[in-house]
């Protein structure tokens, strides 16, 4: 199989290049600027890894795909965002901090507490490179802006120097409000309810109008291509590849048969990973927080991941959920064919965004049991526990 060699130059700050097999990737500040030569995306059009018969190829999606985050593994990381640099940035937009800084629990992106010589501490953001082009971040503050002036409870980005988006030496930032809260306790059906409700509201503005410059959740974006990531750079071990191949293979299919059962569902401005711990609850309720992975996709994705449990216990919270949310939105109970699909979409996307980070040493440092032997023995079986499950009714029948 050819192998895609990437390397960071020494560029400036604003115009960092990437080698990339020979060519070159333009790095702006605006946007990801991939400049490929036409022989480098033939090359990744034709990638195949083969076992007899069996060859697969690259479609423009996965190429797409693949390219923007073979920058990420390479561009510039955090390795340069000191504490001098996160109070400096702060002190750039008049922000003058008392020297306390801690560190708050982010992988994805680097966020820290910051005491300020005059009043409360704040919570400034700073976004990976090149993962969101700025024109997807402020889309994200637009949105949560809009949730704001309907008095829905959620952390928008601050507005300073007439801006919620930062940048310094090559780092962009925002900063928040510190809001403290416990997480929610998902074993009570008042809380439930309580969630459904504004899970609703939130759903109704996001229904108004759709992202234009933030992804889909889909088949593609969360199986398809995190799928061929993770073979293409030869994660799976030798002696287990054929049998992950197969298995996530007939994972996918019926990640299609349950959207094909679904049908035409509407999609709608999400949340995008509305679990527990982006959740803060206080005696006031909850506080939606993190709207990082913020996406277009089907009004069950922010739903789902509240259930757990037994089939029958999973039945009774989505009942107290969807009790206090179709009281400001309507939910298609079609969707409810797609749970045990968006699951499964999620694990196979959660295995390839360790892959490609894994170049970060936070990465190796927290997940420390990530692509070992018997990491991947775990993601086989999981898989197919999701097959069995997907064949399986709707927790509710039409």
């Amino acid at each position: 199989m050819d192998k895609i060699v990437a390397r960071v130059g020494a560029g400036a700050v604003n115009q960092r290049r990437v080698q990339v097999a020979g060519s070159r990737v333009a790095v702006g500040k605006e946007n990801l600027r991939v400049g490929v030569a036409q022989d480098v995306v033939l090359r990744l059009q034709c990638i195949a890894r083969a076992d007899g018969d069996d060859r697969r190829r690259v479609g423009a999606a996965d190429i797409e795909f693949r390219l923007k985050n073979m920058a990420i593994e390479t561009a510039s990381n955090y390795s340069t965002l000191t504490p001098d640099c996160v109070l400096n940035a702060l002190e750039s937009i008049g922000l003058r901090s008392d020297g306390r800084l801690l560190t708050l629990n982010s992988y994805e992106n680097r966020v820290y507490q910051v005491g300020m010589e005059e009043g409360a501490p704040l919570v400034a953001k700073f976004y990976r490179p090149l993962r969101w082009t700025d024109a997807a971040i402020l889309e994200e503050h637009a949105f949560v802006q809009e949730l704001v002036e309907r008095e829905i409870p959620v952390v928008p980005a601050l507005m300073l120097d007439g801006k919620t988006l930062h940048e310094f030496e090559g780092f962009r930032f925002s900063v928040f409000l510190k809001h403290g809260g416990r997480a929610p306790e998902l074993e009570d059906r008042d809380t439930l309810e309580w969630m459904g409700r504004f899970l609703g509201r939130i759903h109704a503005i996001g229904a108004l109008r759709p992202f234009q410059h933030r992804p889909t959740l889909n088949i593609e974006t969360f199986g398809t291509a995190p799928r061929d990531y993770l073979l293409v750079h030869d994660f799976i071990p030798y002696d287990l590849d054929t049998v992950y191949r197969s298995v996530i293979d007939q994972a996918l299919a019926g990640v299609r048969h349950c959207f094909a059962h679904a049908g035409d569902t509407k999609h709608l401005r999400l949340h995008g990973d509305c679990h527990a711990g982006n959740v803060l609850w206080t005696d006031d309720g909850p506080h939606f927080v993190d709207f990082d992975d913020s996406r277009m996709g089907p009004a069950v994705q922010d739903l789902w991941m509240l259930l757990s449990g037994e089939r029958a216990e999973r039945m009774r919270q989505l009942g107290d959920v969807l009790a206090g949310y179709e009281g400001f939105h309507e939910f298609d109970v079609r969707e409810l064919h797609l749970i045990e699909a968006l699951r499964t979409l999620r694990l196979i996307h959660y295995s390839a965004w360790l892959a490609q980070r894994w170049d970060d040493p936070a990465f190796k440092q927290a997940f420390p049991w990530f692509n070992t032997q018997h990491y991947w023995q775990d993601r086989i079986l999981e898989l197919r526990e999701q097959i069995a499950l997907m064949e399986e009714p709707p927790l509710w029948q039409n």
